[in-house]
């Protein structure tokens, strides 16, 4: 079995999430700087491993003085804890095209076990010969569960921000020559 590397295509991928703002709708955001490499038998994304990261400061949610306070030590503390990192423990089918992706998830320096759905949107040649694959992944965490319990009550009794963030990303990978 040959092994391959994989890289993430940055300009084809977006690793998003979104939380309850107010309890009344989502307020969503991204991350713009981002890595990945997935190490594979032949082209088995089942049998290998994958490790993501990505910059705390590059936070994205369309308002900058959100984004700044995300990055305050009410959130994520970007000057202490700069990085999110995931490493995959495993990669299994379910059925079809759905597999479950586990791993760990450090957040401000706590790691917890994590399971992401993935749709993997299958392996394809783009016009230049590279050959990509694509993967739709979905999952929800509890954001106290890494230290993030900055909240704020409400005029009304309820809170401002939801513990249950919702994660959205479409990933594509480059296999390395």
């Amino acid at each position: 079995m040959a092994k391959s590397t994989w890289a993430i295509d940055a300009s084809h991928s977006e690793i998003g999430f979104k939380i309850k703002h107010l309890m009344i709708t989502n307020v969503k955001g991204k991350f713009q700087n981002f890595e990945a490499e997935a190490i594979t038998e032949d082209d088995d994304f089942t049998k290998g491993s994958v490790q993501f990261s990505t910059d705390v400061t590059s936070i994205h949610t369309g308002d900058a003085q959100r984004d700044g306070h995300l990055q305050s030590p009410d959130f994520f503390d970007a000057q202490k804890f700069p990085k999110i990192t995931f490493k995959a423990t495993k990669y299994e089918k379910i059925s079809g095209d759905n597999h479950r992706l586990t791993g760990d998830l450090t957040i401000r320096d706590v790691t917890k076990p994590v399971s992401l759905d993935v749709e993997f949107g299958g392996i394809a040649k783009d016009p230049w010969g590279n050959t990509k694959a694509g993967f739709t992944i979905t999952g929800s965490i509890n954001r106290k569960d890494w230290g993030l319990t900055w909240n704020a009550v409400t005029e009304a009794g309820g809170v401002l921000v939801s513990e249950d963030v919702k994660i959205n990303c479409d990933v594509q990978l480059i296999k390395k020559a």
